[in-house]
Formats: C-alpha cells, structure tokens, sequence
C-alpha cells in the first residue's frame, strides 16, 4: 500500500526510528488497515484512504476489545493510526484526519516488578550457569551492567567497546528513537567489565572481527533474546521463583536508588525516559515496600 509505504518511509528517515519500531508500526497498520478494507467492502464503500473515518476507527477499537486485546495494545494501536492520520492528512492524501478527537483506553498502571537487594545479590555473587568460565563470566558481567545503569536490554546488545569510557566510567547508550545519553559505570560494573574484555571476551571472539561489547558463544553480538535466555537459565539455576526478566533488573535499579533518596528527576535521566510521568510509577513501588514494613514493624499497624 502506496501511503502506508510512504509513511515508514517518512518514520524511517524523518523520525530515524529503529527497525524494530517501525516494524512494530507496520505490523500495528496492516491489521488496521486490513480490518477496515474488510469493513469497507461490507458496508459497499470504496476502498480508499478517503472512505476512512472515525467511525470505523472506533469499530477497529470494539473489534479488538471484544477479541480481548489489553487495554495497552489498545492504545499502541490507536497512536499508530493517530501517527498515520495526522501525517496523510498534512501530507494531503487525506482531506480529514480520521483518527483526530478519539480518546486513548485509560490503562491500569500496574506496579512492576522489583527484586529485594539479597535477590539482586543472588545474580551477582552466586555461581553462574554456562558452557566455559567465559560465558559465566559474560553472564555476570550482564547482570551487573543491567543492574548497576539500569539500562534497557536493546540497549545492552546495543553496547560496543568503544562505548565505554574506563578513564570517566561511563557508558554512552543508544535509547529509544535513537536517542544518544551518557550514564555513569559504577565500580563493580567497570571492573567485571574489563575482567570480562581482558580474560574472557577474546575467547568468546575466536579470532573474529566483532565490535559488540556482549558476545554469544558463536563470537558474534548477543541479541535480546539471547539476553532473556541468559537470565531464564540463571534464575533457574538459582531457584528464582519470581518471573524475572531484563527489564525486572531496570525497575530494580529505579526503585533502590528511589528508597535510598535519589531525586526523581536525576532517576529520569537515568533511565532516559522522555517524560517525569514514566518515571512516577517507581514511587508507588517505594511506598508498597515502606507499608510492608509498616506493617511488618509498628505494633498498632
């Protein structure tokens, strides 16, 4: 389709989004659009963007909920064809933007999961699972990189040598929408690092040429997926019963430095989330964690 074409195109180089996200927003598109020719030669109308209105937007949305969709796939969605509108309707392919006035499904903010600090301790100082001492020693250098910056996992594969900066600890991080920012390398993570590049990570490389900082056992960069394997095999190993995965190490970072008196704002930058309100759902956490010691503690509670 000619103007969904145009669109990714725009996305891709306008925007300079990753090839995950627009793949996310091609596949969001597809099934809408999809949906809505369907509908279209139903009600007999033409099918053209022209014939699109709010209407069969709002149809696409009870579609999707009575298929029982989350609300948080709802409303991925709906921004998708929000995106979508407003660029056909500037761009004048459209003579209306269809999806302009529709409200986004209120979503459920559910508190994420965190590990306490002896679960986070588990992963960094118990014996690690893996095939050679590299790989064992790439995993706990994974653990404490994605604890001690509290970095995303694409942003972890992401990692290339030279990203890191020995002499200042730091790390320079490609975020979201390609978003460039430097957070600061804590001790421990620095020295499993360079343990890891110094002892372990030439072995991993057998004699290859490969810039990533994390490697898989074939020498070449680690994917996310890889990532998830990782921690899946070692919380096993270590008889985690909590659904532990990369991001659960993000939150953890958040809310430690939250209950021992970071500023919410510095937490912000951090994480690199783009809006104060993101990062607001790690106080309700710290409060959960200080009633159960309320709780727990005061004789009347």
């Amino acid at each position: 389709m000619v103007e969904l074409k145009h669109y990714l195109d725009h996305l891709r180089v306008q925007r300079n989004l990753s090839p995950a996200t627009i793949l996310a927003y091609e596949r969001d598109l597809t099934h809408f659009l999809t949906f809505v020719w369907e509908q279209l030669d139903f009600l007999g109308r033409p099918q053209r963007m022209d014939s699109i209105d709010k209407y069969l937007v709002r149809d696409y949305l009870s579609f999707l909920t009575r298929e029982h969709y989350a609300r948080s796939t709802l409303a991925r969605r709906l921004a998708s064809i929000r995106g979508f509108s407003r660029f056909m309707y500037t761009q004048g392919m459209v003579k209306r933007d269809f999806a302009i006035g529709l409200k986004t499904p209120k979503q459920k903010k559910s508190i994420p999961d965190v590990m306490s600090m002896d679960e986070i301790m588990r992963y960094l100082e118990l014996n690690m699972p893996g095939q050679s001492e590299a790989l064992q020693a790439r995993n706990r250098t994974i653990f404490e990189v994605l604890y001690g910056t509290g970095i995303r996992v694409a942003e972890l594969v992401g990692l290339n040598l030279a990203d890191v900066d020995h002499a200042s600890q730091y790390l320079t991080v490609l975020g979201k929408g390609r978003k460039e920012r430097v957070v600061p390398l804590g001790d421990y993570a620095l020295l499993s690092i360079e343990s890891y590049c110094s002892k372990y990570r030439p072995e991993l490389l057998q004699g290859q040429q490969e810039e990533a900082l994390f490697l898989n056992s074939r020498g070449r960069r680690l994917t996310t997926r890889g990532v998830q394997y990782i921690v899946d095999q070692c919380s096993q190993h270590l008889e985690t019963y909590k659904n532990i995965s990369p991001h659960v190490f993000r939150h953890t970072f958040a809310t430690h430095l939250l209950d021992n008196g970071a500023d919410l704002r510095a937490i912000q930058e951090l994480l690199g989330h783009s809006s104060l309100s993101t990062t607001q759902i790690y106080t309700k956490v710290t409060m959960g964690h200080l009633r159960s010691v309320y709780d727990r503690a005061h004789p009347r509670a």
